[in-house]
């Protein structure tokens, strides 16, 4: 049980990192929210 913890940090970290990476690049962003918008 405690691996699978571990793991889930390592994973979230992993998420937040991507995340604050695409925001460093503004066009990243707006980019993907016309992908997600282009879904509906």
């Amino acid at each position: 049980m405690k691996l699978g913890r571990v793991l889930a940090w390592l994973v979230a970290a992993a998420v937040l990192a991507a995340v604050f990476a695409a925001y460093r690049d503004p066009d990243t962003v707006v980019d993907l929210a016309t992908r997600v918008w282009s879904c509906f």
